[in-house]
């Protein structure tokens, strides 16, 4: 079934979503791993954060958590069901850019683009939103390039966890488990001039973020 998302329903629904994330958030046990300098101030640069799309439940929070310091805009999928998601993100105080993160249309990438410019991070789950799973679009690179931001791969590891039946096994923590945040060193995209160059560069990242994951 599809909500309107201008509809009483759908407000209450995202009110009632946005309460039980945090109380959700709020009783798991974190520990951060931070393997770059994106958490100290002052803030030198921006960056473009990579997640993989089945960690996605609580990043809001625990970016809030760990670096109030940053603000930034999150790309959601232009879908309908993406309007919730939009939601949820605008009430933890992020900014929205529609788009799809496989094809990342002209206005998306100008939008994302002047984000940076602006001295906002942006975050992106570049397997989403259909996937295959762990399969990193070229969208992130493209970007990468135009704006010459570096991008940080980040991952969220728990100590235990449901899995949902989606495409891409979507993690839901248990309540009470422990969470580690890893932030990894941060990449920076050269330029590429043939198709070879820019498969070895988006490869490069896919590895980059692969290596921070434990649980597939």
């Amino acid at each position: 079934m599809k909500l309107d998302p201008e509809s009483f329903t759908t407000r209450i629904l995202v009110a009632f979503g946005f309460r039980l994330l945090q109380l959700w958030a709020r009783t798991l046990r974190y520990e951060v791993d931070a393997r770059s300098a994106v958490l100290e101030t002052p803030v030198k640069e921006n960056y473009i954060g990579a997640l993989w799309h089945n960690r996605l439940l609580l990043i809001s929070y625990a970016l809030k958590k760990f670096a109030p310091h940053r603000p930034g805009a999150g790309l959601i999928s232009a879908s309908r069901d993406g309007d919730l998601v939009a939601d949820l993100t605008k009430r933890f105080g992020f900014d929205v850019v529609r788009g799809s993160t496989s094809r990342l249309g002209a206005s998306a990438m100008l939008e994302l683009a002047e984000v940076l410019a602006s001295g906002r991070d942006v975050l992106i789950t570049p397997d989403g939103p259909r996937g295959p799973a762990y399969e990193l679009g070229r969208g992130i690179i493209f970007l990468a390039q135009k704006s010459g931001a570096p991008i940080q791969p980040i991952n969220i590891e728990y100590s235990s966890s449901w899995r949902a039946r989606s495409w891409d096994k979507f993690i839901l923590p248990r309540p009470f488990s422990r969470a580690r945040v890893i932030f990894g060193p941060l990449l920076r995209v050269a330029p590429t001039n043939t198709d070879e160059e820019f498969e070895a560069e988006r490869r490069r990242l896919q590895d980059a973020m692969m290596a921070l994951v434990e649980m597939r």
